[in-house]
């Protein structure tokens, strides 16, 4: 049977388009004589679709398993932006896609999948079900260690080391955190990198450090906390998410405490809600939408193209400076 580098060649196109034209790709835009070119170089080949792929007249369906469940996104416009970038790219690429929430430890009711998207860190008791599969995986806005499965995330140590660098470029020394936890006995990723970074500069203690849930209730509360010290707290703040922020800035508020004149403030994810709290939020914006697009690509040319080589996607951030670090 002939190969599809034969075909590419006999058709003077790269491999890459052979397979998405004999595979009728939906995201590829050709000419359509090349089409054609490679469809007769294909027959005059004789090449044939190995059975095991699918055929065009078959429907690809994904599965998306949500580590949390559906009522953050009410208080963490993140995940329903991430979930909003899932289910437009699916329907642009004619995939049906089956949702599943709270996916923790017991397997999740999907059947007749040719892909899973993992969005979330699994608990170890999903994580073991999901190892077991077979099926193409790539997990969102959760890095695996398992070198077999895809991933699509942020480089979140980047983004705390770039907020310590800009508080010390500002002559800030002592730079606190407010934070949150999926479980309480792991830090999130940010905190981890949040006190090793700023421990070697200098600037972070561990009675600066205060983490509850990703509830803007539990920012609240972890600022009462920290306030209750007497006025012997951090002139500049890292704050998780931007969810917890709003908690955080309603305690400065209540207290007195000037933003930020007395406490300067930086978070994450930019939401839409953070410019317009007041003050408005500094934030390190994350493309989520993006994130969640990019997940359903990376699981459709693993099933096209058959790579077995996983990929490791890291979605840039920017810092948006407003009102929380800026005097007007």
């Amino acid at each position: 049977m002939a190969t599809l580098k034969e075909i590419a060649e006999a058709a003077q196109v790269s491999v890459a388009t052979v397979s998405r034209v004999l595979n009728d790709d939906p995201s590829l835009s050709v000419k359509t004589q090349t089409r054609q070119k490679i469809l007769e170089a294909a027959e005059r080949l004789e090449y044939k679709v190995p059975s095991a792929k699918r055929q065009a007249s078959q429907r690809l369906t994904f599965a998306a398993l949500y580590t949390h469940g559906q009522e953050l996104e009410i208080n963490d416009p993140y995940y329903l932006a991430m979930r909003y970038g899932i289910e437009t790219q699916c329907e642009k690429l004619g995939i049906t896609l089956v949702s599943c929430y709270d996916f923790k430890s017991e397997r999740p009711v999907v059947a007749a999948i040719d892909g899973l998207l993992i969005i979330g860190k699994p608990q170890p008791a999903a994580q073991a079900w999901l190892e077991q599969q077979e099926l193409p995986l790539v997990f969102l806005d959760g890095v695996t260690d398992d070198p077999r499965f895809d991933c699509v995330s942020v480089d979140l140590y980047k983004i705390s080391r770039k907020v310590i660098d800009y508080f010390i470029s500002r002559g800030y020394m002592r730079i606190g955190f407010i934070g949150g936890r999926d479980d309480p006995a792991y830090a999130d990723q940010r905190e981890e990198a949040f006190v090793e970074y700023g421990r070697s500069k200098k600037v972070v203690s561990a009675q600066d450090v205060y983490y509850g849930d990703f509830s803007s209730q539990s920012g609240y509360q972890c600022a009462l906390k920290m306030l209750a010290t007497s006025g012997d707290y951090p002139p500049a703040l890292f704050v998780a998410t931007d969810s917890i922020a709003i908690g955080v800035l309603r305690a400065l508020h209540e207290h007195g405490v000037k933003v930020p004149q007395q406490m300067a403030l930086i978070s994450v994810n930019d939401i839409p809600t953070a410019r317009f709290v007041f003050p408005a939020l500094s934030t390190v914006r994350i493309h989520s939408e993006t994130m969640g697009a990019q997940a359903v690509n990376l699981l459709m040319e693993r099933l096209r193209d058959e790579r077995t080589i996983p990929l490791s996607v890291f979605i840039p951030s920017s810092l948006q400076l407003r009102d929380t670090t800026t005097l007007s």
